[in-house]
Order: C-alpha cells, then sequence, then structure tokens
C-alpha cells in the first residue's frame, strides 16, 4: 500500500506548471472512478483529498468545517476530488469516504523531482552532503503523517466499509516546522547538515495543523507513529538504497 500512497502522490502533484493534467488526474479521474463503481453495484469509495484545501484559511487547527480557500490549482482539483465523492455519496447513496493527507512521508517516497515533499528531499540532501534547499525562512509548520499510519487508516476503512457525509482529516494534530525537522534530521545522523535558503514557493501555505477529532471518532484504535521513529525509519530506508540503487527506483 506504500508504493501505491506514492504513486498517487507522484501523479496527484502537478500544480501549478500543468494545471489542465492535475484537473484530468484529480477531478476528472475521480469522476471516471465513482461512476465505474456506481456502475458495478455501488463499490465502496475512498477518495484523497488534500489539506492543500484549507488553501488561505489561516485558522488552526484545521477542522473539516473550515471555509476551504485553495492556492493553487492542485488544490483546486483536489477539492473538486472530495468535492465529487460526497456529492455521488449524496445523490446516488455510493458509500464513500474523503480523507484529507497531511503531509504524508515515509521510506518508498521519491526525492528526486521539482515537487518531491520536504522530508524525502530533506533526507536524500543530508545523506549525499548537498544542502538542504528551503523554501523561505523554515518557520513554515505542518503535520507530518508517518505512511504507515495513513496505510493502517485506510486498511481499516477498507475493510470496515467506512463511510462518512464529511471529508475527513487524516492526520493527528501535531505541528513541526521546517527548522526542527532539519534539526531532528541532524540528531538522528549525528552531525549537523547544510541549509540553503530560496525564496518562498506560490500556493504554499505558511502553518499546517489538523483537527482530529472526526479522525478519532471514525479510528478509535489507531496510534500514529511518532514522527522522530518515522523519520529514523525513512533515513533507515534511504541508506539502504544507496546499497541497492535499486530499491529507490520504486
Amino acid at each position: 500500500m506504500r508504493s501505491c500512497t506514492w504513486e498517487h502522490a507522484r501523479r496527484s502533484r502537478v500544480r501549478s506548471k500543468d494545471p489542465v493534467a492535475s484537473h484530468d488526474a484529480n477531478a476528472s479521474g475521480t469522476l471516471n472512478v465513482l461512476e465505474a463503481a456506481r456502475r458495478s453495484g455501488n463499490i465502496h469509495v475512498v477518495v484523497a483529498s488534500s489539506s492543500s484545501v484549507y488553501g488561505a484559511n489561516p485558522a488552526l487547527p484545521k477542522h473539516e468545517g473550515l471555509a476551504t480557500r485553495p492556492m493553487s490549482p492542485y488544490a483546486a482539483s483536489k477539492l473538486a476530488t472530495e468535492s465529487y465523492a460526497l456529492a455521488w455519496q449524496a445523490s446516488y447513496d455510493l458509500p464513500t469516504l474523503a480523507f484529507r493527507f497531511f503531509n504524508v512521508f515515509g521510506p518508498l517516497q521519491a526525492a528526486g523531482h521539482a515537487y518531491a515533499a520536504v522530508i524525502p528531499a530533506f533526507v536524500d540532501a543530508a545523506l549525499t552532503d548537498r544542502p538542504l534547499q528551503v523554501h523561505g525562512d523554515g518557520t513554515q509548520s505542518r503535520d507530518f503523517t508517518y505512511v504507515d499510519t495513513v496505510c493502517a487508516v485506510i486498511a481499516d476503512a477498507v475493510k470496515r466499509r467506512v463511510t462518512d457525509p464529511e471529508p475527513v482529516n487524516l492526520a493527528f494534530g501535531s505541528r513541526t516546522d521546517l527548522l526542527e525537522v532539519i534539526a531532528l534530521i541532524e540528531e538522528l545522523l549525528g552531525h549537523e547538515v547544510k541549509v540553503e535558503h530560496t525564496d518562498p514557493r506560490p500556493g504554499d501555505v505558511p502553518h499546517s495543523q489538523a483537527a482530529n477529532d472526526r479522525l478519532m471518532g471514525l479510528f478509535p484504535d489507531i496510534v500514529p507513529v511518532e514522527l522522530r521513529t518515522g523519520l529514523a525509519n525513512t533515513i533507515d530506508w534511504f541508506r539502504s538504497t544507496r546499497d541497492d540503487p535499486s530499491r529507490g527506483s520504486r
């Protein structure tokens, strides 16, 4: 399931450079899946939206009742993803569940592309003695969620055919800024790393943190993997790809 999670992310995070492709993958793609599920006897569908739908809304933590204010074509297409899923539930009784992912990270996540997630990009740079590129001053914060935790929630949702008429944040209410992540990487590696600050990236929000009341109501037995543990596992995996380069190509 880890590989499926990263393939979804790779295909989806086209962002502003190709907004039509982003719409085709997220909005039109979701519509096609929902229609196929409906024609096949109302099959249960779980879709992945994103915390980016909150966009310019500054409120913290982000609860599902907040107004959405997407700041990028990617975020707008993700809002369409969840909106279609919930509309098909309301209109056709299709059993759906729309998760809003928050900064998922972990092993098997690619680092070598323009929109790589921040943790694999940082770890890959640190292990190859390259500067960690920070967009802005590094005080922007995120609710990082380890991939195994995300997979456990999704697997439970599929097994129990969990549905909800509203979107559900898939994160646990933590908030860590990028400078703290860098300090933790240094601690785990046992040495300092190089850091290079660049201009902020258009469409990025300064802070993100999930309210997790709805998630825990639906999945009360899920215990999230701590950031430090997940980061240590991620570093170990990236190290292993240097011993076996084929592992890093997934």
